[in-house]
């Protein structure tokens, strides 16, 4: 549960932390006793906790379909990310992924950690991918199929302009949500959505992972993983690397405001996906990502950190959107707040400034319009006096004592 410093700063974090806490440990018991769906919902929770934690929530046969979904592009990521391949070896692989989720004997040790568990037990995975109805088998092969293609073809291809840019987030991304949209629609909940504004849903997630994530990627080793485009970088520095470089520093933030203001382009999209969903369990499993995204952005905007250490939203928060998004006017006040703290920090003299704040001003007026905006809860909370924190950390005390005593073990 978040750090206690975290916690005494933020105090109205503690219940939504406390009920995230509570939730995961419910969905750790609620894993299937087959062996090969116990490895895969296991995996899936050590893999992404809270992307774990919404797919416990869908309809079974959906929640099943989407974990098998889940975890085999997780694979075939954890193939396209392993530097340590040669490039001969992987690009085979990639383009025959979609045949071997089939083949219940076939495994590929790569990857480290948990990635490497699953890599090396993928037949877990292959043999509850046969389990699942025909028409789920159908999406999942035919995303893995085009997605394993499109990472081959950018294993020998630098992303060089905005184009490029787009088309690797489409092949990594955009056809995860072209993919859910079908899975969403084989099991009669749902509508089949557009391609486009499903491809949206994906290139948001994906632009500002590849924001966050811009020293992880470029510190890889043996090779750095290059994704931000040439058509963008080149106009600050000589070489992508350079942006991690104090002396660079003004210019890296510029570079990073650009980023962030090309990842814009997809918020309208995505709000328009959301409010034509139906099933509550279905919303919140595509919202809560899309909120910590524009979380995120609104983050590393302006912030020197995301060239210097990790920067993502403190765990409080996300326990605090994971609580709050129930309906389609959370996500609009959620949207809403955070666009609020992205133009705040806008600074006019940034090349982009007048782009940037076209674009805030263009999703604020989407959220105002949809006229839920009274009855949002503000993610962006003012500090609280010192005793109401004192008070919280006494609660936090005495709750810990009661969780402790009533999970002790009784004498028989």
């Amino acid at each position: 549960m978040g750090s206690l410093g975290a916690i005494l700063s933020h105090p109205d974090d503690f219940y939504p932390l406390l009920k995230l806490k509570m939730a995961v440990r419910h969905a750790g018991k609620q894993i299937p006793p087959e062996p090969h769906w116990a490895f895969c919902y296991t995996m899936l929770h050590k893999v992404s906790r809270s992307f774990g934690l919404v797919i416990q929530q869908l309809d079974t046969k959906l929640r099943n379909a989407v974990c098998i979904f889940y975890l085999v592009l997780r694979a075939l990521d954890t193939v396209e990310d392993d530097t340590s391949i040669p490039t001969d070896v992987k690009v085979p692989i990639l383009m025959a992924f979609h045949r071997h989720i089939y083949d219940r004997d076939w495994h590929f040790s790569c990857g480290t950690k948990e990635y490497k568990v699953l890599m090396d037990e993928f037949h877990h995975v292959s043999t509850a991918f046969l389990e699942l109805e025909k028409g789920y088998q159908e999406a999942i092969e035919d995303i893995t199929m085009r997605m394993g293609a499109g990472m081959a073809k950018f294993i020998c291809k630098e992303v060089e302009t905005i184009d490029d840019y787009d088309e690797y987030c489409h092949y990594v991304a955009g056809l995860v949500g072209l993919g859910l949209s079908k899975l969403f629609h084989a099991s009669g909940s749902e509508d089949l959505a557009s391609d486009s504004l499903s491809n949206s849903m994906g290139l948001f997630l994906q632009k500002t992972n590849i924001i966050r994530d811009y020293l992880e990627d470029i510190n890889e080793i043996p090779k750095s993983r290059m994704f931000w485009p040439r058509q963008i970088w080149s106009k600050y520095v000589n070489k992508l690397e350079d942006l991690k470089y104090e002396e660079n520093s003004v210019k890296s933030v510029q570079c990073l405001n650009d980023m962030v203001t090309n990842a814009l382009l997809h918020v309208e999209d995505c709000l328009t996906y959301m409010s034509a969903l139906r099933a509550p369990a279905n919303f919140r499993f595509c919202a809560i990502p899309q909120i910590m995204a524009i979380g995120t952005l609104a983050l590393c905007y302006n912030n020197i950190e995301v060239f210097r250490g990790v920067v993502k939203l403190r765990r409080g928060l996300t326990a605090k959107v994971i609580e709050r998004t129930k309906t389609m006017s959370d996500v609009y006040g959620a949207f809403f707040d955070f666009s609020c703290m992205l133009k705040s920090k806008v600074d006019k003299n940034d090349p982009n400034a007048t782009k940037t704040l076209s674009r805030i001003e263009a999703i604020q007026k989407t959220c105002r319009e949809s006229g839920t905006l009274n009855k949002r809860k503000s993610y962006i909370i003012k500090s609280e006096p010192r005793y109401k924190s004192t008070l919280i950390f006494v609660l936090l005390i005495i709750l810990a004592i009661l969780i402790a005593y009533a999970n002790r073990p009784t004498n028989m």
